[in-house]
């Protein structure tokens, strides 16, 4: 599976990111998980199964929605509680929560 998390600069997610993979590799999930800025999502959504925004470009949200719904690809917003506490796991849960 592989997941996006995309907010302003690609940099306030990195530290997600490191704790998403570390909750998927001790689940034994093989995931790519990666970080980019927001202008960058039109180019790489395709290739990705699920993307999560960071609460910063939530305003991006109905756009974004409607460009992975052509794809059949889940958009939503990371859970502001888990962004904030930097909680791997939990965004990880709502990610694979999202994949069909």
């Amino acid at each position: 599976m592989k997941i996006l998390l995309t907010c302003a600069a690609g940099m306030s997610t990195s530290l997600i990111v490191e704790k998403m993979k570390k909750a998927a590799k001790e689940r034994c999930l093989d995931a790519i998980i990666k970080a980019e800025p927001v202008d960058k999502f039109v180019d790489l959504v395709t290739e990705y199964d699920v993307v999560l925004l960071g609460p910063q470009v939530r305003y991006k949200l109905a756009e974004f929605k409607k460009i992975g719904a052509e794809h059949d690809i889940p958009v939503e917003v990371i859970d502001s509680v888990a962004y904030g506490m930097v909680n791997g796991a939990k965004v990880l849960d709502q990610a694979l929560g999202l994949i069909k």
